[in-house]
């Protein structure tokens, strides 16, 4: 096809090749090759975006001028009919007829490519297609003369405006076309475009000109692609330096034919894979072939079948390029069959898990990793996002530290109270967020650990030991176990933590969460009960009255008080007393309403559900169609915020005694008998100091496991967290934690991981530069300190906000627990399968695991994850919770009996496949040898994946993922 072709290339495309992979090179067109030598040269270049403005000539009165009909910068945008107003963003839909008249418009007309030129009337001027006879001198003053007329764009507004649009400024677009002014001027207000927002700073425009007029014969066309992208006036609608031109005009009586080029060229300019053949594209015959590949990759739909006046809804996710554009990579990309698919597991890659453990080898490599990334963990939470995620990590955590530390109170004779939890978690949670690997993850107390301390105290109690010095030793045993563990790169095992053990134990913690919060709230309507046995027909008969005190009974008491009573009694009047007053002068109620109570559970219920249902709603409010861009953000961002204020003035205006927040007023031991310090000996015999080893190594497995699955779910490749992750750095610091808080006399921590994962949610970053249409691309976490920094000092300052805290009530807390369960099982692959239980196939959402996997196989999948979590959670509700990590352990050998049931290839798309070290070895082989041949040669090698064939006669970018 007339492609240089290196003759090492063809070497080796002569040498022999599997079955699969010559069917994959059968499949490469003539267009795909030729591309394939095209798009590999100067690699490393991102292509420019391109903002792609199509312009129609029209007549107003005697004056020829050209108006901007649509606009393209990911999705098509029209001019309604009247010019008022710009359609929807919508997925453009061709005509195949249109896409062949363009390649016949390429291979006849003029193609200039690397023109030199500054200005409008110096490209028009360009005597190149002259020279080539191409056209003749005389009509290249009529074209000139048509293409220089000016330019209008879109500018007429609605007489009535959107809420949403009131309080913008005039755009450039409203720039009156008939007003003389400057280029400078004009410069100006282009500058003050809103739709500037929606464009990439480094774009670059395409302008495409369409026409009929009288002087010409047959059709005139020009490609231009200009050597320096070039501002060229009025010519866009925004300040964007235009780098292509495509103009066609032509002879009368074809103008929808020329409107339908014009659309199709300006819908090829904005696909990923025709922009880099157009800016890499050497002469005619390269643009010709990114039409073919183009054309190759359209699906065609009938016409009576489909309505092609429907505007097709932009995509919520939209293929990846890179896809698209691998197939012509030069560079092997094999992969195993199901990995695309696979997982997603939170899988530590190679360089934060090496295989070869030296002495704290690992714990060396996460101080190292983390080190450089100290400054900018300070100065990027300095963000508004920070102090919607702080507000609502601090009132989950109160929350949970009040929740605990009651519980602890009860199970330990307040030995550890609320004040305990409350220091405790200020003081762990401050020390981790600032040195540990990954500050994302909240510290906090957990149920294994509740009921290891209550039967720890129990034992103690039974058989005289002193509880807070045994508990020491256990501390100082358990921290020495983590160094140890943190020492021998004991993290690895994570390695062998897949989907499937992450996400029973996830699972399992966001189902005690949401428990947890009904639990709390069915308990209050046993506090608080409805009053089911009001009559409205009765209420005549309901009354309550004050009966003065029997004087015998008064005299028969005797002393001070007897006196008192019989002084005042002849001087009151019972019946108009209070409840309080009665009761306080010795009198008795009396009568059927005497004991009734407001429904303070019903109103308990409506704070809690209505906190619950309101922060969901508005977290969803940035999909909403509903005001500007930036104030639907910040509504979802302060959704938990803005719900828990909602509810809480609701309660101060119904004024009812809802059970409210209760935090300690004052800095002191809950236990009046304990200090601060607890003293290593003395109380206890001494083998209780080497003999506590044996709790310690129990401990030592729950904090272990519990703190590395969290920090496996936070790390999890699909959250694009860019830091890298701390495994040993972070068991460090828990261990040393662990120590700490056991000398003070203050509960353990390990990471919590519903908590975790709502922090990480909180702080969720998403692309603001968006195509119109274009769902906002999330771009990772903002990675930072001060949020976690920020929610623990308060924490440990809340003693004295007690008088603000107080009037928060109790169920809107339980409403936030309820949320974060919920919002922490969306996005597990697990809840998903379970759903599939309840949907005949034919409604089955298009997952794709269920098009690699057998469905039986699928549930089968499902079940032995549902059996598992069923044993964890009935052991976690029974003595046997302190076996608890052992049964995470547990997990893992479920998993790895799973191989004697799946196939790897099933395995691969519905979990992660475990590392074996021999196939390992050889694909560390096999990519030393890519890359060597790599650098060697780069125009070598042909393998190719199998492309995705998609469209609907629409561009592939445009979308409807296959």
């Amino acid at each position: 096809i007339g492609v240089p072709v290196p003759r090492g290339y063809r070497r080796k495309r002569r040498r022999r090749r599997s079955s699969r992979e010559t069917s994959d090179v059968d499949r490469i067109s003539p267009a795909a090759e030729r591309l394939r030598y095209i798009l590999n040269e100067d690699d490393d270049m991102p292509t420019p975006t391109l903002f792609t403005e199509m312009d129609t000539l029209q007549r107003e009165g005697d004056e020829l001028e050209w108006k901007e009909s649509a606009r393209w910068v990911k999705f098509e945008e029209k001019v309604e009919e009247g010019g008022e107003r710009w359609s929807k963003p919508h997925v453009s839909t061709l005509s195949l007829h249109s896409l062949f008249e363009l390649r016949t418009c390429l291979q006849t007309g003029t193609v200039l490519l690397d023109l030199d030129g500054y200005s409008l009337p110096q490209i028009v001027g360009e005597d190149r297609q002259i020279e080539e006879g191409m056209i003749s001198p005389e009509l290249r003053e009529k074209i000139s003369f048509v293409l220089l007329r000016k330019h209008r764009h879109q500018t007429k507004k609605p007489i009535h405006r959107s809420l949403a649009d009131i309080g913008k400024s005039n755009s450039a677009s409203e720039f009156p076309p008939q007003m003389k002014c400057s280029p400078l001027l004009f410069f100006g207000h282009q500058l003050k475009n809103k739709f500037m927002k929606k464009i990439p700073r480094d774009a670059e425009a395409s302008n495409v000109l369409v026409g009929e007029v009288d002087f010409l014969n047959k059709p005139f066309v020009a490609f231009v692609r200009l050597a320096q992208a070039t501002t060229l006036g009025g010519l866009t609608e925004v300040p964007v330096p235009t780098r292509f031109l495509f103009i066609l005009l032509g002879p009368q009586g074809k103008a929808k034919s020329y409107n339908e080029i014009g659309r199709a060229i300006a819908t090829l300019m904005v696909d990923d894979l025709f922009s880099d053949v157009a800016y890499k594209a050497r002469d005619r015959e390269d643009l010709i072939a990114g039409i073919d590949e183009f054309l190759d990759e359209v699906i065609v739909l009938p016409p009576g079948e489909w309505d092609p006046k429907i505007r097709i809804e932009p995509p919520k996710k939209v293929l990846s390029a890179d896809k698209r554009k691998s197939v012509f990579s030069l560079n092997e990309l094999g992969q195993v069959n199901g990995t695309a698919g696979g997982g997603g597991g939170g899988l530590a890659n190679d360089e934060e898990m090496p295989e070869q453990h030296d002495f704290c080898g690992g714990l060396y490599l996460d101080m190292k990793r983390k080190l450089p990334w100290l400054p900018s963990d300070i100065y990027e939470g300095f963000h508004i996002q920070s102090i919607s995620a702080v507000l609502f990590i601090y009132l989950g955590c109160i929350t949970n530290a009040i929740t605990f530390g009651g519980l602890l109170g009860d199970a330990t004779d307040n030995y550890q109270g609320v004040m305990e939890s409350f220091l405790g978690t200020a003081l762990a949670g401050s020390v981790f967020c600032l040195f540990s690997g990954q500050p994302l993850i909240i510290l906090s107390s957990t149920g294994p650990i509740l009921i290891f301390e209550k039967l720890l105290y129990e034992f103690s109690k039974n058989n005289g030991i002193d509880y807070m010095e045994l508990r020491l030793w256990i501390g100082i045993h358990s921290c020495l176990q983590c160094l140890i563990l943190v020492a021998t790169d004991a993290s690895y095992i994570i390695k062998y933590m897949t989907r499937f053990t992450e996400e029973g134990f996830s699972s399992l913690i966001s189902f005690i969460f949401i428990s947890d919060a009904i639990k709390k709230m069915v308990g209050s309507f046993k506090y608080y009960p409805i009053n089911t046995d009001f009559k409205p027909d009765y209420i005549t008969t309901y009354k309550c009255e004050c009966l003065a005190p029997d004087p015998s009974e008064s005299m028969s008491q005797g002393g001070a008080g007897g006196l008192s009573s019989r002084v005042s009694v002849p001087a009151l009047d019972w019946s108009q007393l209070g409840k309080k007053e009665c009761l306080k002068y010795g009198g008795s109620l009396v009568g059927k309403s005497c004991k009734y109570v407001p429904d303070l559970a019903l109103m308990s219920f409506i704070l809690f559900f209505g906190t619950y249902s309101m922060t969901v709603t508005l977290k969803k409010f940035k999909f909403s169609r509903y005001f500007p861009t930036k104030l639907r953000k910040l509504i979802s961002d302060f959704s938990i915020f803005m719900s828990i204020m909602t509810f809480v003035g609701l309660d101060m205006l119904m004024g009812l005694k809802t059970p409210k927040l209760i935090v300690p007023t004052e800095f002191k031991p809950t236990r009046p008998d304990r200090g601060w310090l607890v003293m290593p000996f003395g109380k206890n015999p001494w083998w209780i100091y080497l003999a506590s080893f044996v709790p310690a190594l129990l401990v030592t497995i729950l904090i272990f496991m519990d703190q590395q699955i969290s920090a496996v779910i936070v790390n999890r490749k699909e959250n694009k967290l860019k830091k890298g992750c701390g495994y040993h750095l972070d068991l460090f610091w828990v261990g040393v934690l662990m120590a700490a808080c056991s000398f003070m006399g203050l509960p353990w921590y390990v990471a919590a991981t519903v908590i975790s994962i709502a922090h990480m949610d909180s702080l969720k970053m998403e692309s603001e530069s968006s195509a119109p249409g274009e769902q906002p691309q999330f771009l990772g976490v903002r990675e930072q300190r001060i949020t976690g920094i920020l929610v623990f000092v308060l924490t440990g300052v809340s003693i004295f906000l007690a008088p603000i805290l107080k009037f928060i009530p109790m169920p809107v807390l339980y409403g936030v627990f309820l949320y974060m369960g919920v919002a922490s099982l969306s996005g597990i692959q697990f809840w998903d399968r379970i759903k599939l239980y309840l949907m005949p196939s034919k409604h089955q959402p298009d997952f794709s695991y269920l098009r690699h996997v057998p469905l039986r196989k699928v549930h089968l999948f499902t079940l032995v994850q549902i059996t598992c979590l069923a044993v964890l959670w009935i052991l976690k509700s029974t003595f046997l919770a302190i076996i608890f990590p052992v049964m995470i352990l547990g997990l893992m050998v479920v998993r790895k009996m799973l191989d004697m049931i799946f196939s790897q290839h099933d395995l691969a798309w519905l979990d992660d496949l475990l590392p074996e070290k021999e196939k390992k070895k050889k694909d560390d082989d096999k990519k030393k040898k890519k890359v060597k041949e790599k650098e060697k040669k780069r125009s070598k090698g042909d393998d190719s994946e199998e492309e995705v064939r998609d469209g609907l006669l629409l561009p592939p970018a445009g979308g409807l993922e296959t």
